[in-house]
């Protein structure tokens, strides 16, 4: 008789074969692959984009559809002129489709769309921003520049640019049914209707995107999410460090830390607005530290509110979202003001109403208080802040002399 690990085995086994079977088969007949491509184009974008097409081929894939939506590219020029060549002589029927509406393209995604073989938009929708091809490049143009570089809203074709106006894949592929198209020297008619019984359909559509962790990663592919993630990681940074979360804080900050850093590699970041980010938070840390003080406040405003909103120096082809940056401006301000010391209350409080009672007990410091930190007193922990000149070194003993706020103030305890 099998042993039960072999019951367990061919059950999974069986198990598998059923899953085969149950999974629907591609296509028999002709088909069509949409490839979505939306957001700043960089090197992944890119190779996304070439791989897609190739494997549309590879699969034996009718025509292959590109729905692009993407103001510009932040790619390399290698990556780009690859793909230029592919889509300007692509190895199946390519369609190039703007939309839907209000998708724009600019930049090198501009003319890479001018490039393909049939180009069609979405009514409503706009070519701008020409060049350069690769933001913040001095280039030469990847495609020739047309009467309309200046920028265009597409509502009918445009000659040499825009070869037909539909608003949505379905009524492309009714357009293209019958059209003849040269792929690489050899003519190809396109058959993108069918017969079913009681009328006719399209052929079946199936739609390529992106990875899941490229997805993730392209959460911070504009200036305005990049700073987000910049803010609210560091944000979360001061949460942990002033021991008011349980943890989770730290893999937050991380995840956004590493979001951020993503967006900042890839986009024209100004080093100084960066910068300024940096230190309006380091100045919300300094107040939060003493108290609230107003002064530091209202300097880390301003220094928040000139960094986010001069974060990326790719304009026209990408700009600042002044929304989403005012935004995270003031939920950081809200964190550091409101819920940060409200937190620090709940957390740090004890039965005793009023912490005067506190002046004159002693504890040890948990860490180097340079000059803010935190203490054990009577087996609670506080925020303290001492005199710069009192050295206090963690582990050392302190004395509790006053309470400023929901800080304790403290200094050596010279008795111990």
């Amino acid at each position: 008789m099998p042993r039960p690990s072999r019951w367990l085995s061919l059950l999974l086994v069986a198990f598998a074969l059923l899953l085969m079977a149950a999974s629907p088969d591609e296509p028999s007949g002709p088909s069509a692959e949409v490839i979505e491509v939306e957001g700043i184009l960089d090197d992944s974008g890119l190779r996304y984009l070439a791989d897609a097409v190739e494997e549309a081929a590879g699969e034996g894939r009718q025509l292959a559809i590109v729905q692009i939506n993407s103001p510009a590219v932040v790619g390399s020029l290698e990556e780009l002129g690859h793909l230029a060549d592919l889509m300007s002589d692509p190895p199946l029927p390519l369609v190039v489709w703007l939309g839907p509406a209000p998708a724009r393209v600019g930049g090198g995604a501009a003319q890479l769309f001018a490039l393909a073989p049939i180009r069609a938009a979405a009514p409503n929708t706009e070519i701008n921003n020409w060049s350069p091809a690769v933001v913040g490049e001095t280039t030469d143009l990847i495609a020739p520049l047309p009467e309309v570089a200046g920028g265009v809203t597409v509502d009918a074709p445009i000659v040499g640019l825009v070869d037909m106006v539909v608003p949505s894949i379905r009524q492309l592929l009714q357009e293209l049914d019958g059209m003849e198209v040269i792929v690489r020297g050899e003519s190809r008619p396109l058959e993108t209707i069918e017969s079913i019984e009681g009328g006719i359909t399209t052929i079946p559509v199936s739609f390529h995107q992106p990875g899941l962790w490229d997805r993730f990663l392209h959460l911070a592919a504009t200036p305005e999410a990049a700073f987000f993630f910049l803010v609210a990681g560091l944000t979360m940074v001061a949460f942990e460090f002033y021991a008011l979360g349980p943890g989770v804080a730290a893999g937050v900050a991380a995840i956004s830390l590493l979001l951020a850093g993503y967006g900042i590699s890839i986009l024209p970041v100004r080093g100084w607005a960066l910068a300024l980010s940096v230190i309006g938070i380091a100045l919300l840390v300094g107040g939060y530290q003493r108290g609230g003080v107003l002064g530091l406040t209202v300097l880390a405003t301003a220094a928040l509110v000139w960094g986010g909103f001069s974060f990326t120096s790719g304009s026209p082809q990408i700009e600042v979202g002044w929304v989403g940056v005012l935004a995270s401006i003031l939920a950081v301000l809200f964190f550091f003001l409101l819920a940060m010391p409200t937190v620090g209350r709940a957390r740090f409080s004890t039965p005793t109403m009023g912490r005067d009672y506190l002046i004159g007990r002693r504890g040890r410091a948990r860490v180097d208080l340079i000059p803010d930190g935190v203490v054990d007193v009577d087996g609670a922990q506080w925020p303290a802040t001492a005199h710069r000149e009192a050295a206090i070194h963690a582990g050392e003993p302190v004395t509790v002399t006053g309470v400023v706020g929901w800080q304790l103030e403290v200094e050596p305890d010279r008795e111990n």
